[in-house]
C-alpha cells in the first residue's frame, strides 16, 4: 500500500474501486475526512465521477482495512479510533516493528536499501519545509519499505492486516523533524547490517510514536 496516490501508468488497468479506495483512504489518513463523518455512496460517486458500484466495493475494502464503519443500506462513517484502539495497535507494533528492522538489517538488498533511503529523503525534505502530509506519508512509506526488506512473506501478510490503520496512526505524529531524525538512525543501522542496533532503535522509536499518539488531538 503506497502513499502519494500513484496513478496506474499507461497500459495498466486499475479497477475503479481500487482508485476510489485509494483516494478515500488517503483522505482519511491525512485527516481530510474527519472521524465520524459520513461516507454516502451517492455523494462519493458524484464527487469522484464514478458509478455507485465501485464506491460500494471501495467502502467494503476500507471497512475490511479497519478505516471505516459500515452502516445499513448505502453509507458508512469514518472510523473513530478510541484510546483502546490506538493502544492495541501499538502493542502489535511493539511485537513486530523491532523484528521488521532486525530482519531488514540482515536481509535487505541494495534495491530495498535504495527504496528505504528514497523514502527517508522524501520525509526529511518534507519535514524541512513543514509539509506535514508529505512527511507523514513518506514516513509510512519508510516503514512499509522496511517490511519488504525484512524478506519474510508471513510477516508481510500479518502487517497487511493492519497496514492502513498503522498509516493512520503514523499520521498522528506532529514532531516531523524528530520522526525523520529517528528514521535516519534506523536507516543507518539497516545500512550497516547492525541487527541489534536496528531492533533497539526500533523499540526507542516506538516509545516516541506512543507519546505522539497519546497527544493526538491535543
Amino acid at each position: 500500500m503506497s502513499g502519494g496516490g500513484a496513478v496506474a501508468g499507461a497500459g495498466e488497468f486499475e479497477p475503479e474501486s481500487v482508485r476510489v479506495a485509494q483516494v478515500v483512504r488517503e483522505q482519511i489518513v491525512d485527516g481530510t475526512r474527519a472521524p465520524g463523518s459520513r461516507l454516502v455512496e451517492r455523494d462519493l460517486a458524484a464527487e469522484l465521477g464514478v458509478s455507485r458500484i465501485p464506491v460500494r466495493d471501495a467502502l467494503r475494502a476500507l471497512a475490511a482495512e479497519g478505516l471505516v464503519t459500515p452502516r445499513p443500506r448505502s453509507w458508512a462513517v469514518v472510523r473513530e479510533f478510541s484510546d483502546a484502539d490506538v493502544a492495541h495497535l501499538q502493542e502489535v507494533r511493539e511485537a513486530t516493528d523491532p523484528l521488521h528492522f532486525r530482519l531488514a538489517a540482515l536481509r535487505r538488498t541494495p534495491e530495498q536499501l535504495a527504496a528505504l533511503t528514497e523514502a527517508w529523503e522524501r520525509e526529511s525534505a518534507a519535514a524541512g519545509r513543514g509539509d506535514a502530509v508529505a512527511a507523514r506519508r513518506a514516513g509510512a512509506d519508510f516503514h512499509e519499505a522496511v517490511v519488504r526488506a525484512a524478506g519474510n512473506p508471513v510477516l508481510a501478510e500479518l502487517h497487511a492486516v493492519t497496514a492502513s490503520r498503522v498509516r493512520w496512526l503514523l499520521a498522528q505524529h506532529t514532531d516531523l523533524t524528530r520522526m525523520a531524525d529517528e528514521h535516519r538512525a534506523l536507516l543507518d543501522a539497516v545500512r550497516d547490517g547492525d541487527a541489534e542496533a536496528a531492533a533497539r532503535l526500533a523499540g526507542e522509536h516506538l516509545r516516541t510514536s506512543r507519546a505522539e499518539a497519546a497527544g493526538r488531538g491535543g
